[in-house]
């Protein structure tokens, strides 16, 4: 690996614990306008959006008692801060919804984390959730926000790799100048978030879904993850402990800021440094 592979390496790993560290800089009363028309027709943001949807989490063993995995997940945005003001009703044209791709790896019985991935917000003037529209109607509209999923994050998993009764999952990730479409995020100042790069924490309650519609199976594990089991054209899907299965999630979602370039990259390479290090003295071990 060369040292600008190592170096960005380090910086996604800096990041990471960045966003772990400086849980304070979640920022609280911005603005969010579900129709995209801009700050003074938004409504403010106490401090979260509401989430809720469905992941079908497929699991390879990497070991005795290790895994790595892939997650695919629909998620409708109804709300802000609990507070009951639905965005299609309250906001006609801002219907919300997202997608979700991931990876990371695990130890059953264990904790997992996540290594990469995409979240993925869209706006749409219809709610399709639900329906066959693109995929459950989750990607359905206008692209209005892309998010890189960074290491870490995760939670804690039982002896199938099912995360635990109402266990709360973690997901950091940051958006980079342009990843957000103009007129729907800002500041409570009124500066346009697309205008910079920000960072996003979502945390969830996970729980095992046995219920599914048809719809769920088709178009989350058939269309969105590839899977080709029981369910996808023959047989009758079923959830299959330790090898693939459906969670169901809730919970918020919310922006922080970046941490400052500076202190970040001198993280990053004192990371860097210390892997050269411990590599040299393996070495004369």
């Amino acid at each position: 690996m060369n040292f600008l592979k190592k170096l960005s390496c380090a910086t996604a790993v800096a990041l990471s614990f960045a966003g772990a560290a400086h849980a304070d800089a979640v920022l609280n009363n911005w603005v969010f306008n579900p129709a995209g028309t801009g700050f003074a027709n938004g409504q403010i943001v106490n401090e979260y959006l509401d989430v809720n949807g469905n992941a079908f989490i497929q699991l390879t063993g990497t070991g005795a008692n290790t895994f790595s995995f892939k997650e695919h997940a629909v998620f409708n945005i109804g709300q802000a801060d609990s507070n009951g003001q639905f965005f299609p009703v309250n906001y006609p044209g801002g219907n919300i919804t997202a997608t979700f791709e991931a990876m990371g790896t695990g130890t059953f019985s264990g904790a997992f984390k996540f290594t990469g991935g995409t979240i993925n917000i869209y706006q749409d003037s219809t709610n399709n959730y639900g329906s066959t529209t693109g995929i459950y109607g989750a990607n359905d509209g206008k692209l209005i926000a892309s998010f890189d999923v960074l290491m870490g994050g995760g939670g804690n998993v039982d002896a199938s790799g099912n995360p635990i009764s109402n266990g709360q999952v973690t997901v950091f990730a940051k958006a980079d100048k342009g990843d957000l479409a103009s007129g729907y995020f800002f500041r409570g100042n009124g500066a346009d978030l697309s205008n910079e790069s920000i960072l996003s924490f979502a945390f969830t309650n996970a729980n095992g879904l046995s219920n599914f519609s048809p719809n769920l199976v088709s178009e989350v594990a058939c269309q969105f993850s590839g899977f080709s089991g029981p369910g996808c054209g023959t047989g009758t899907y079923a959830n299959a402990p330790g090898q693939y299965f459906f969670v169901s999630n809730n919970g918020q979602f919310k922006l922080a800021e970046v941490p400052e370039p500076g202190s970040l990259a001198l993280f990053g390479i004192a990371m860097l440094g210390a892997g050269v290090t411990l590599r040299k003295r393996n070495t004369k071990a």
